[in-house]
């Protein structure tokens, strides 16, 4: 594991975040009036710039021009826009770099003495369910984060969280990066559109407004973000492989994927768009699961992020729409002490057992019992935001159990006959090159991701309980491992944990802070942000393994 992610990500050249040509940051709003547009956008974009002085000419001129502009108008109102306005309120919020940080709100603080209405954000931090305070510290992660900035041009809610655990973060940019902006077989524009479908089908307006961003910045026409209806009808081709990802990739066959790419399909996709395309689907559907499980609030620039109203005792900023369902779910603690020695002893005498052994008819029995347990994970919840449904084809159309009771279960995934260290891997690096290892990468730290403790014990071996978790959302996803015993699942995950983690990898539009709260309640919020990495991993490729399964059934 990297000693210094952030120093990683930058030394591995232009295939990494550090590598973002200029043109494509984010530092600049394509939407600029013309106003403030010309120093003032040249000055924000400056603001990434990995020399100190030039970044120091640049607040200079940025406060020079914020300055200009209320001066030229007593309101402000003609001169100083909208987007500049969120924009600094953004960099105010989450700008990693101190000394643009204080500019940003000191220009915000001096606009509003000049009579500028200036927005406010309305939550305050990144996380619903963890406290700012647990998330925005000094230490390591503050490398990974400004390394982020100066290549991407912000810092996300996302980022952000995932900075508790650095070197993840720092892979994972990397991936994302690659999906989204590397040299590749589909335009940038559509690349996030194509993430914007997938998002939409769990509801999240985070991901649905960000990429909706990145779309236009690449170009891409805003009348196909007012439905799905607008955009071309390849794209639109792919909503029925779009749902069964999201909800029930067991149901994928190589039928989906012929009617597709083969000679005469109308519109044909070859396949290596058709590849690049689900990547980016099963990418985005498991950081919806990131998202809503770590109950991330709208970013400060985001519809639901900001307000230009002041605040009242009567406003709620939060709507169910936009945030996770804010509902009380703290518990006392007074038994979380237990649940940690209890989880504990669990853990050794799973380990001293592993030498004993188990017939595979009991090893199958054992699994069906898991995927087969009745977790409730219904949530009545207010209807997404239109900016939402109105990019959903069959919005009723959601996960359910992979074997449910009474009824006849598609066959399950053994993993001996297509995994993804024997088969996926290889396939998806021979269609989208480098990807199938950027994943992999990926996958490895996330499985070996550990800090030797769990609550308040140090020189904890945590194997097996992540082996446990992994396995588990497997499990629920009709796969299913010969070799494991699905008898330590029921051991060393309590039905709290299962609720959270069946919610978020099926349902994750249905996780609230109830439900976060309720499970490992003496641990760090650090160690849940861990286990919320390994289920939208885990799930990640599971959804993968469906679909490379079915490409691979195609090309025999």
């Amino acid at each position: 594991m990297a000693s210094n992610p952030a120093a990683t990500c930058q030394a591995n050249g232009d295939s990494k975040p550090g590598g973002v040509p200029a043109a494509r940051r984010s530092c600049g709003h394509r939407s600029e009036s013309e106003s403030d547009a010309g120093p003032i956008s040249k000055s924000l974009a400056r603001l990434c710039s990995r020399d100190d002085g030039e970044r120091r000419a640049a607040l200079e001129e940025l406060s020079q021009g914020v300055l200009q502009c209320l001066d030229l108008d007593r309101h402000g109102s003609e001169r100083l826009r909208k987007q500049t306005l969120l924009h600094l309120l953004r960099l105010s919020r989450s700008c990693p770099l101190q000394e643009v940080r204080e500019r940003a709100v000191e220009l915000l603080r001096t606009a509003q003495e000049q009579g500028v209405q200036v927005p406010r954000a309305l939550a305050s931090g990144p996380s619903a369910f963890i406290p700012a305070k647990e998330i925005l510290k000094e230490g390591p992660n503050q490398d990974v984060l400004i390394e982020s900035f100066l290549s991407l041009g912000r810092v996300d809610h996302i980022s952000m969280v995932m900075a508790m655990h650095p070197a993840y973060l720092c892979c994972f940019l990397k991936t994302q990066h690659a999906l989204l902006e590397m040299d590749g077989p589909l335009p940038r524009q559509w690349r996030h559109y194509i993430a914007v479908m997938a998002a939409a089908r769990h509801h999240c307006s985070y991901l649905v407004q960000q990429h909706s961003a990145g779309y236009l910045e690449a170009g891409g026409e805003e009348s196909w973000l007012s439905g799905l209806e607008h955009a071309p009808a390849k794209l639109r081709s792919l909503q029925t492989l779009n749902k069964l990802l999201a909800h029930r990739p067991w149901l994928i066959t190589q039928q989906h994927i012929q009617e597709l790419v083969c000679p005469g399909a109308e519109p044909r996709w070859s396949l290596a768009e058709l590849i690049h395309a689900v990547v980016l689907m099963a990418h985005a559907h498991s950081l919806c699961s990131f998202v809503w499980g770590c109950g991330l609030n709208p970013e400060p620039d985001h519809i639901g992020g900001y307000s230009f109203q002041p605040p009242s005792l009567s406003h709620s900023p939060h709507s169910p729409a936009h945030s996770p369902a804010h509902e009380d779910g703290r518990h006392e603690l007074a038994d979380g002490a237990v649940e940690v020695e209890v989880l504990m002893k669990r853990m050794v005498e799973l380990q001293q057992q592993q030498e004993e052994e188990c017939t595979q008819e009991e090893m199958v029995t054992r699994f069906e019992r898991e995927r087969s347990e009745s977790i409730p994970t219904a949530v009545v919840r207010g209807a997404p935001p239109d900016l939402v449904l109105r990019l959903v084809e069959e919005p009723e159309f959601r996960y359910e159990d992979f074997a449910p009771r009474g009824e006849q279960a598609p066959p399950t995934m053994r993993a001996q006959d297509y995994s993804w260290e024997d088969h996926g891997f290889s396939l998806l690096n021979r269609l989208l090159p480098d990807m199938g290892q950027l994943l992999d990468e990926k996958f490895q730290i996330v499985c070996n991701l550990t800090y030797h403790r769990m609550a308040m014990h140090e020189g904890v071996d945590t194997h097996t309980l992540r082996k446990a978790l992994w396995n588990y959302i497997h499990c629920l996803y009709g796969i299913r491992y010969d070799d494991y015993d699905y008898g330590s699942v029921n051991v060393l995950l309590e039905r709290s944990l299962k609720v959270f983690v069946k919610t978020m990898a099926c349902h994750p539009e249905q996780t609230t802070a109830r439900i976060y709260h309720s499970f490992w309640r003496h641990f760090r919020h650090s160690e849940k942000v861990h286990a919320n990495l390994i289920v939208m991993e885990a799930r990640l490729q599971a959804a993968l393994l469906y679909i490379l399964r079915a490409i691979t059934h195609y090309m025999r």
